[in-house]
């Protein structure tokens, strides 16, 4: 007998989890987090270009998983796995909903989709491996696996086809970090094409489209090209574990969250150093954080939401960090505190990471105070989780921003919970917000 591949064991692991009432109820939480923040982009810049060159219409499968993936990362509010290091929520949940409002499906069989698509994306992620990261997007490269299975879940594909589906999402796989020393969108094409991508596997292989079971761990496979140090255990590790989903964090600030531990720790200083003088600050912070966030002088308001140094600049200043934090006149008032930030890596907290993202922050003030403070976890993260109020408060903003009425965005809301209840998906019209 053939011995079983890591994408057989995946759909086989996946397939076999049992789903309590409280994983959907996680779910739910984390299809409105997404969607509140696609919905609050709709008017940027990025997110009217996507619809112009590829407008979401509903009965368009692929253009609508491709534009609301999209649109859902450009706030940089969506959610994180930390040991995978992927966003997976703007991948799965486009594809999925886009799929389901497609088919007219109801609710409890897309929340569970959503679980599936988040273990398939993470796990994978798990296993590419830390090397992986300093070149490939993890979210663009893994998130084609987490879509597929999600969609695959819900056309009902049998194993041999979700096997075909992963294996064509693998194939196209892609993403690379070059964006960012340009401040370039391509990030948002990430998303965009990780959705379509895995969506497009899983339909194509419900057609008998085949694709290679050996994507992951093959001689010309994903882990041989594109993972130097990959961790292959790592995809069927701790099956009996709680759902990745609910291992996910939620941003509660609009950046890149590499910068967070730094944010939440510099918000106590705030607080603590009661408006004294700031003569230097030293961040101590894991090696990724500093490969993706080292920019001691952004230029523009993507380059400063990938700024340790301006990050930690405007919460030690504030005491809080918003979308106005990153604008002209914010990077300009900061500048000079900006330069007294630097930057290096503990060992402690590198050797954590990716199961934990923390930080170590001292701050020295001009009379010569010395103030200390550390993260393991930030606020978001499963151990210090946002309450449900904070998550429906967070959604009602972002959709607020996006010039849609309190109403409108509280019906939304419910709507989003009545998928609990087996709603039809249809009924969240996320397609008359999302434009």
């Amino acid at each position: 007998m053939a011995q079983q591949t890591l994408t057989e064991g995946l759909n086989a692991l996946i397939r076999q989890k049992p789903v309590a009432q409280s994983d959907l109820e996680s779910a739910a939480l984390f299809v409105l987090d997404t969607l509140a923040c696609a919905i609050g982009a709709r008017q940027t810049r990025p997110a009217q270009i996507l619809a112009k060159i590829s407008p979401p219409k509903v009965d368009d499968v692929d253009k609508a998983a491709f534009y609301v993936g999209g649109v859902s990362h450009i706030l940089e509010m969506d959610d994180l796995h930390r040991a995978s290091v992927t966003h997976p929520g703007s991948v799965v949940i486009p594809a999925a909903w886009a799929f389901a409002h497609l088919c007219d499906l109801r609710g409890k069989a897309f929340l569970h989709a959503v679980l599936a698509g988040y273990e398939a994306c993470t796990r994978v992620g798990m296993a590419v491996g830390k090397e992986h990261y300093r070149v490939w997007h993890n979210t663009a490269t893994c998130g084609p696996f987490g879509s597929a299975m999600a969609v695959a879940l819900l056309d009902k594909l049998d194993d041999t086809q979700t096997v075909w589906a992963l294996g064509n999402a693998g194939t196209q796989s892609a993403g690379l970090w070059e964006f960012l020393s340009a401040g370039a969108m391509s990030k948002h094409l990430h998303t965009a094409r990780g959705a379509q991508a895995g969506l497009m596997a899983a339909r194509l292989a419900k057609e008998g489209f085949t694709g290679p079971a050996r994507i992951l761990e093959g001689e010309k496979g994903f882990f041989k090209g594109l993972c130097p140090d990959p961790d292959s255990s790592a995809v069927l590790r701790d099956a009996d574990a709680t759902w990745q989903l609910v291992q996910t964090s939620i941003k509660p600030w609009p950046c890149c969250r590499h910068t967070h531990p730094t944010i939440d720790a510099a918000i106590e200083l705030h607080q603590l150093l009661s408006g004294a003088e700031i003569a230097k600050v030293e961040v101590g912070t894991y090696q990724a954080a500093i490969d993706v966030c080292d920019r001691p002088d952004p230029t523009e308001p993507y380059g400063a939401r990938f700024s340790l140094q301006h990050c930690v600049a405007a919460a030690l200043a504030t005491g809080k960090v918003i979308a106005e934090s990153f604008e002209s006149e914010a990077r300009a008032r900061f500048a000079d505190l900006r330069r007294r930030v630097t930057l290096g890596v503990d060992l402690q907290v590198d050797a954590g990471y990716p199961d934990a993202w923390g930080t170590v922050v001292t701050v020295e003030t001009t009379d010569g105070r010395r103030l200390r403070t550390q993260r393991r976890e930030c606020k978001g993260d499963p151990g210090n989780p946002v309450t449900p109020g904070d998550l429906r408060a967070k959604a009602q903003e972002l959709i607020g921003t996006a010039g849609i009425s309190n109403s409108e965005a509280a019906r939304f809301i419910e709507a989003v919970f009545a998928l609990l209840d087996d709603a039809p998906v249809r009924d969240l019209r996320l397609e008359e917000l999302v434009v």
